[in-house]
Parts: C-alpha cells; structure tokens; sequence
C-alpha cells in the first residue's frame, strides 16, 4: 500500500484519528507505518509531489480558513497544499473521484535490505534481547536440533515479512470501479432513458389536458359566471361563422391555458429551463438545459407544467409554447401570459393593436439577473409588465421568484375569469 492510497483509505472510512505520529513516522492504525518525509503519489500544479506529512496536515485542517492554514503550516515548517490544489485533492482523498490527473503512481520498488518495524509491539523479537550478542535457546521444541553447547548468534533483526506483502499491494479496483461495465454506451442507456421519460411526460400530459377540458365543460354548463364557455351563445360569442382572427380578451377560452416565452437564448426563460424553473423553483441557464436536451432529443413544442410546490389539492396545468406563429385563431384566447424579451419584434404578427392592448388582456413578465445595468430594462419599464429580478449565483432564491411569478399569474388568471 503506498501512502496516498493509505491516506484516502483512512479519509473516506472517516479514521483520521487512527493517524498517529511517532517520531519520524506515521502509524496507520495497525495497517500501515510510512516516513513523514515519504513523497506521495500526488504532485502539484507546481511540479513538486507533496509529502504525506503535507497531505496529512492539510486533511486535518480543512476546518480552518486557507490564510490560517498557511500561517499554521509555516509555524510548524510543514509545505502547505496550494490554494489551486486544495479541492481535487480533497475530493480525490474523501473518495467523490476514482482519478485525478495529478496522481502518478510509480512502480514500487522496496528499499535494499528493508527493515519493517512490526507495528504490533508485543511481537518479541530477536532484537529485544538488547546487549546479548549469543543465545541460547532453552524450549527443545524449536524445530530443530540443538545441543546444549550450540550457540545461535544473532546477526541481525529478523524481517517483517507481512509488513512487505502490505508495502507491495496494489489496489485493482475501487468502489467506482467496480461499477463500470465493458463493452456498455453509456451514451446509449442515456439516450433510451430519455425517450422513456419523455414519453412519460407526453402521456402525462394529454391526461391532464383531457381532464381540464372536460372539468372546464363541466363548469361551464353549471356556472356561466366563472369564464368556462361550453357550445352556442353562452362561450362568450356568436355561434355564426368568424373571421379569421377573433379574440374576446376578457376571459379564458376553452382548453388549458398558454404561456408564451421567446425562442431566443438572449432571455432567461425559455422553453428549455422553463419547467424547472416553474415547478422546482430552480433556475438553469439555457445554454445548460439545451446542451443536456441534445444529448437526448430536439427542442419540444409545448412543455405542460405545475405549480407542484403550491399546498393547494387542485393544482392547474399551463401549456408553455415559444412559437407565436403556430398558434390558431382560437388558441389565442387561452394566452394568459408572455415572458418578454424586451424588444418590439418579440410581437410582430400578434392579433393586438399595441403593446396597451396586449398587457391589458396577457400579464407579462420580465426576467433579469438583480445586478443587471438599468439601461437593460429601460424598454420594459414603458410596457405594463411585471419585472422579476434574480440572482446569477445564490440559487436557493430562485423559489422566491418563482412563486412570485405564480401569484400574480394566479390573480391575473381569476381577474380574467370573472371579467
């Protein structure tokens, strides 16, 4: 066993205390027993390999501040780990890494006329029968022969054999190694994975769609009042045939409603990290969901989500499109809401005179990083639109917007309904 598999050993079974120094050594428990000064397996980006003694101070400082370290590593003369070396290292010894790059294992030649110190102290040896130069041994049950004016001298300290075997092991496999499977794609059981869970997610979603519309023609044929149209007179408009674009603006039209975002990647909310972001409260950039989706599939047309983390039993669905253009006369009047991108030809082609007359019948939000200059929403201030402001790093605030997206989206919603 070298030292640096000696050490992660000890580390990820969380027995640094079994690590004693004595003299110039280092105990492992009853395992192992290395020099201070042996160099390890490990060498930093400086070019030099780090000895154990470094390794192990530094695995037993990880409590303290970096500065501190180093201030304590030069009070007790022992080289320190750099700062750029740190976190590899601690990730290779805490076992979240089978390989690093900077590991270069050698092969392990035992010094000439080796001498292991057995570490079990009780074992008698020849040796600590100090100052005696001749032996007579007195038990007739040794094995061989001796008469009683033989003489056995003791010319040196007998080897510890076991110790050797030890200091000449390697380990072939590791728990992660283990894991690994020849002659397996891992690129294929991903891409398999995938499909099946979008087909989940599409059954998934024709089922709830299937059950709003029928729940909204339910309602409707009970409340008139509550914007559920069912056929004729009572959807809100003249059963005779219409022109090519007819929008009422005043209420929800039957069916799940829609949620517009840009195809662009200028925009933090797109049709790729818009679930997440939605149902989980969590934000990914696009570029991140894009790259993942291509691994497995194309861009999707329509992505359902879920207020999932609302206490409420009876949750809605919304239909999330990022084409405008594709959408029918009548599916307009299911548009609730539209993230904007902030510039005038997200709306070219829209069935709305201006920009008064889209956010008085679609809320709108808009998406910013809260470090962002002013000047980026300059335009968007004109516009009545609702701005959500998020940080670019301290993710755990993203459920905070997320949910602030949905209560005024819930509210424009129910103003909407009873309009």
């Amino acid at each position: 066993m070298d030292p640096l598999s000696a050490l992660r050993e000890f580390t990820v079974r969380n027995e640094l205390d079994k690590i004693i120094r004595s003299n110039d050594e280092f105990r492992f428990g009853t395992d192992y027993t290395f020099p201070c000064s042996a160099k390890t397996a490990y060498r930093s980006k400086q070019g030099n390999l780090y000895t154990l003694e470094t390794l192990i101070h530094y695995i037993k400082n990880l409590h303290i501040k970096h500065t501190d370290y180093l201030q304590n590593s030069r009070t007790h003369k022992i080289p320190p780990v750099t700062l750029p070396d740190r976190k590899p290292l601690l990730e290779y010894l805490e076992g979240k890494v089978s390989k690093n790059d900077a590991i270069e294992f050698l092969p392990f030649a035992p010094p000439q006329n080796p001498k292991f110190t057995p570490l079990d102290s009780d074992i008698p040896t020849l040796s600590d029968h100090a100052g005696i130069e001749e032996y007579r041994p007195e038990d007739p049950n040794l094995g061989f022969s001796v008469e009683p004016d033989d003489k056995i001298t003791v010319s040196e300290r007998p080897v510890d054999y076991i110790s050797m075997i030890r200091a000449l092991e390697r380990p072939l496999k590791d728990r992660e190694a283990l894991l690994e499977c020849r002659n397996r794609d891992f690129y294929g059981v991903l891409v398999a994975s995938t499909r099946r869970e979008e087909e989940r997610q599409r059954i998934e979603s024709n089922q709830r769609k299937d059950g709003l519309v029928a729940k909204s023609r339910l309602l409707g044929s009970e409340e008139r009042g509550l914007g559920f149209w069912k056929d004729g007179e009572e959807l809100g408009y003249d059963s005779t045939p219409k022109p090519k674009m007819h929008l009422k603006g005043s209420k929800i039209g039957e069916g799940v409603p829609i949620i517009l975002v840009p195809s662009a990647f200028q925009t933090l909310i797109t049709i790729y990290n818009v679930k997440e972001f939605l149902e989980d409260g969590v934000f990914i950039p696009t570029d991140v969901k894009a790259k993942q989706m291509k691994m497995g599939s194309s861009k999707p047309d329509c992505v359902t989500v879920q207020k999932k983390f609302s206490r409420d039993r009876a949750v809605a669905a919304y239909e999330v499109r990022d084409k405008p253009s594709a959408l029918k006369a009548e599916d307009w009047d299911r548009v609730v809401a539209v993230f904007v991108l902030g510039k005038e030809w997200q709306f070219k082609d829209w069935p709305f005179k201006d920009h008064v007359d889209i956010f008085n019948k679609i809320i709108g939000f808009y998406m910013r990083f809260e470090d962002d200059s002013v000047e980026s929403a300059k335009t968007v201030k004109q516009w009545n639109v609702k701005i959500i402001s998020i940080s670019k790093n301290k993710r755990h605030q993203d459920r905070a917007a997320a949910l602030e997206v949905w209560d005024r989206l819930e509210e424009f919603v129910r103003s909407r309904s009873h309009t």
